[in-house]
């Protein structure tokens, strides 16, 4: 006597297998394929405000698909089996009052490097002179640090770290700025330094990394 198995769609084996869940992770990188592919000029500044917002309110591999199908591929899968992108190690914030708010250089220099505290708000004024500031191995105070730079026939130089989310505004008359920053995009919740520069017959830069040692130098 032969035994009959009667499948029906209400059978769990029939049922399709649920869309995986897309982790924070998941939802950083589709925002990074999205911001390159806006740099790129595929997608205009509405579009990928659109596409920003459904990112990070995606649920599902299959949600963050729609929203890359067009600029990146279908890379849900790819994403699933992904492994975390590597960080670098950002500054260590504390929440606190005390730290450095004014740093000034009249008709003379001043140089802050080494550790060192900086205030949520920082001014810096140079006036027939000039600064150096190394902010690699500084402690923030905040998740948001502002630099207001102020400079009259002077100049400066400023070295920020690696993992900190770096953002410049500039204005000279009679004078410039250089900056390099390179392209390697921030980690997620990196903390921020805000860099304000006005300038008045006199210029400065604000560069990525350490500065290279003296010794450095004459080795090349």
């Amino acid at each position: 006597m032969l035994d009959f198995v009667v499948v029906t769609d209400d059978d769990p084996a029939r049922q399709p297998l649920p869309d995986p869940r897309a982790s924070d992770a998941d939802r950083e990188r589709a925002v990074l394929t999205l911001g390159r592919a806006a740099g790129e000029g595929r997608l205009d500044v509405e579009e990928l405000e659109e596409r920003l917002q459904l990112a990070y309110a995606a649920r599902t591999y299959t949600e963050l698909d729609t929203l890359l199908a067009d600029v990146g591929g279908a890379i849900g899968a790819d994403l699933a089996q992904a492994p975390a992108p590597r960080t670098r190690a950002a500054r260590v914030v504390r929440s606190a009052a005390a730290g450095t708010s004014w740093i000034v250089s009249i008709m003379g220099g001043n140089e802050r490097t080494g550790r060192w505290r900086a205030a949520e708000r920082c001014n810096v004024v140079n006036f027939m002179g000039g600064c150096e500031i190394d902010l690699n191995d500084v402690e923030l105070s905040g998740e948001v640090t502002q630099v207001n730079v102020y400079t009259l026939m002077g100049g400066f130089e400023i070295r920020v770290p690696n993992g900190v989310d770096v953002q410049v505004s500039k204005f000279a008359f009679m004078g410039g700025h250089q900056v390099a920053l390179g392209s390697e995009p921030p980690p997620p919740g990196a903390p921020v330094i805000r860099i304000r520069l006005l300038t008045m017959m006199g210029g400065g830069e604000v560069r990525r990394g350490r500065k290279p040692s003296k010794r450095g130098l004459l080795d090349l």
